[in-house]
């Protein structure tokens, strides 16, 4: 079995490639790519593998993009850690998921699967099933946080934060008055549950707000860095290959 591991978190793909030569040690791991454009750029300069093991949220877009630009022509496992509704929606269009962290014999299951019963439509027909289904539901966005304080608890309203950032394994909301709060949602939660007009995922550690941003400059290697009006001497920047999307998001 010919394997390509689409993933941009090098652990994740780390551990998925050795559980794959763990249950298949005949397979054949034969990329490991970590963007959208570079995965483009494989499959079409490369034969199309057996399988392959795709995470939905790349470093430069969603790897559904990947399917506008070339038609896989092979089975598609995807990695997710989507909510219950999104998991509804691949098993009502026949595409295999693995839900993050991702557990030996769950891989097991899904690559017999697909070795004994090879998926019958075409991915990018199943995705585009997908993203049909998506768009047929109303998106809701979170709106506010309900957070211990003193004897009760107390909420603050998004509409209050400016921006959002990682530290010492926890997450922290900057709000406009410059005051923090400690949350107990993950970065890759915030970035579903946040409006992604409001609200951009810069980097592993930062999230921002639009109206968080002073000024945005040149920095090395094709990165941008942003400075944020409340805390200017905090260093944000975001990768080349996060700049186009960065961008875009900006000019609304």
């Amino acid at each position: 079995m010919r394997i390509v591991i689409v993933e941009d978190e090098k652990p994740n793909a780390t551990r998925l490639k050795n559980l794959v030569q763990d249950i298949c040690p005949d397979a054949i791991v034969e990329a490991m790519l970590d963007t959208v454009s570079g995965s483009v750029a494989w499959f079409r300069e490369n034969p199309h593998p057996d399988v392959v093991l795709m995470d939905i949220r790349l470093a430069d877009g969603l790897s559904f993009d990947i399917f506008q630009e070339v038609p896989l022509q092979c089975p598609v496992i995807f990695t997710t850690a989507y909510d219950e509704y999104a998991i509804r929606a691949f098993k009502v269009n026949s595409i295999d998921y693995l839900l993050k962290p991702i557990e030996k014999e769950d891989l097991r299951l899904a690559l017999d699967k697909i070795h004994k019963q090879p998926t019958q439509a075409g991915p990018t027909e199943m995705v585009q099933q997908l993203l049909e289904f998506f768009k047929q539901k109303e998106v809701s966005y979170r709106t506010r946080f309900m957070l211990p304080f003193r004897d009760g608890y107390r909420t603050v309203l998004v509409e209050d934060v400016d921006f959002v950032f990682y530290a010492t394994n926890v997450t922290h909301l900057v709000l406009k008055d410059k005051s923090h709060v400690v949350v107990t949602q993950t970065m890759d939660e915030l970035e579903e549950q946040l409006n992604p007009v409001q609200f951009f995922r810069a980097n592993r550690q930062h999230i921002i707000g639009v109206h968080s941003i002073d000024r945005i400059l040149h920095s090395f290697n094709g990165k941008l860095q942003i400075r944020l009006k409340r805390d200017p001497d905090r260093e944000v920047l975001v990768s080349k290959e996060k700049v186009p999307l960065f961008k875009q998001w900006l000019d609304k």
